[in-house]
Formats: C-alpha cells, structure tokens, sequence
C-alpha cells in the first residue's frame, strides 16, 4: 500500500520532498511553511535543543542540500498575532542571516498569524509568490484575496500548481503519526495543489486520515478525497507517496 514513487507523481519532474519542505530545482526554489516562531515561548514548552538551534539548524541542512536561489517562507512564520516578543525578533534574525550566508533571497508571503511580519521580517512580504507557473501562498485564504493583493491579478489566481501551508497535515500509519504533505491534481480552479507540513516540530499537526473536506481550513482544499499523502522517509531519503484518500481510509 505504501509504494514509493518518483517526484514526477506531481507531473513535474523538479520537485525534491525533506525535512518538511519542497524544493523546485528547475527554478532553485526552496518553500518550507508554519515555522510559528515563538511558539516555544507561547507555549511554555520545553524543546530539548531549543527552538531557535532547531529551527536554524534545520535550515542550514536544506540550504547545504539544495543550495537554493530562493527562499520562501509559506506564511506563519511567526505564532503570536498580537506582539513579536525580543526573542522571536532574534529568532527571525538569525534565520535571515543563515539564508543570506547562502546566497539565497528569502521572501515570506503572510500568513493568519502574520499581522506582524511586515514590520520585524527583514525581506520582502507579498501576498502571494509567483515563480514560473507556481504561485506559493499561505493557503488561509484564496489566492488573490489576501490583504494587498489584486483580485484580478492573474499572477496569482493563474498557476498550474499552487503550494501552501495552513493546515499542519499528519498522517496516523500504524499507529505512528507522521507530518505528510497533501498533493490535489487539479482540486483547485483546474490547478494543483501542494499543502505542505508544518516547519516547526512544535506543533502537533492535524491528523487528516478521517478528514472531508469541510474539515479543512484552507479554501484551497475542494475534494479531500482526490488528496495523495506523501510522506517523506529520512531513513532512506526517499518521498513514499500514498493512494488518494478516498481509497487509502479503508486501510488506516
């Protein structure tokens, strides 16, 4: 039930899965979502290694692995909504620097926890991000009807594949929950989409085995059953893509 698959499920031959994050490489884009830094302090929760450490080593090893052009940090990067907190502002400048030491550019596109981003984010933030026929966005709201943003804009409503994040998708397989991304062909406007896990280990993401669609928070969600979990495979480097849920529930 759990074949491995190539990338080229998706019908594209350029997209790489690890640690939570998609890399494009014919574009040299790196999206990773939901990092929700601050969330330890939020929190009070007593990460081992430290939520900035984690976060920023994390990264650094997808830097080193892909050595993208391109950052984007697909909304809620940061968790509090109300105040940014010395910590987070540190936090957020560290991982500035880390993609910067690359050579790579970082722009993050706001997320519902982002009122804030703007003002403390040394980088571009634009509603929605558009490379080649991708368009990369949060995912909390449809595309082109984020605060800043032209509605009728067809560079952000028109892509063959939109990637967002929003929902911190898991997935429960024999009795291990796993972060998973979701991959719709064709579920939204004729367009794919591509919803990622959440970045940061903190959050205990959304188990989406018995989940329908109006289950879903992201309006980008229209056919829960046609989603694919893939599941990335540290151990073996390798993207482990699932049947659709439709026929996958049956199992889990």
């Amino acid at each position: 039930m759990t074949a491995s698959e190539s990338s080229a499920s998706t019908g594209r031959d350029d997209v790489a899965f690890r640690d939570r994050a998609v890399f494009f490489s014919r574009s040299d884009v790196l999206v990773l979502a939901d990092l929700h830094v601050g969330r330890a302090d939020a929190s009070d929760v007593d990460f081992p290694v430290g939520e900035r450490a984690h976060l920023r080593d994390r990264l650094v090893a997808l830097l080193d692995a892909f050595a993208p052009e391109t950052v984007v940090f697909a909304g809620d990067v940061l968790h509090r909504f109300e105040y940014v907190p010395a910590v987070v502002r540190e936090t957020l400048d560290e991982l500035v620097d880390v993609v910067a030491a690359a050579g790579a550019d970082l722009v993050a596109t706001p997320g519902n926890h982002d009122p804030q981003l703007p003002g403390v984010l040394d980088a571009p933030t634009p509603a929605c991000f558009r490379f080649d026929d991708v368009v990369v966005c949060h995912g909390h709201e449809p595309p082109g009807e984020a605060a800043g943003s032209d509605a009728g804009d067809a560079s952000t409503t028109d892509a063959s594949l939109f990637v967002v994040g929003h929902d911190h998708p898991t997935i429960d397989i024999e009795g291990q929950r796993r972060p998973t991304y979701l991959y719709g062909p064709g579920t939204y406007r004729g367009s794919d989409v591509l919803m990622l896990p959440s970045f940061t280990e903190l959050a205990a993401g959304v188990e989406v085995n018995g989940m329908w669609t109006d289950d879903f928070s992201s309006p980008l969600v229209t056919n829960a059953n046609a989603l694919r979990p893939v599941v990335y495979d540290a151990d073996t480097d390798e993207a482990l893509w699932f049947p659709p849920l439709r026929a996958l529930r049956a199992y889990l």
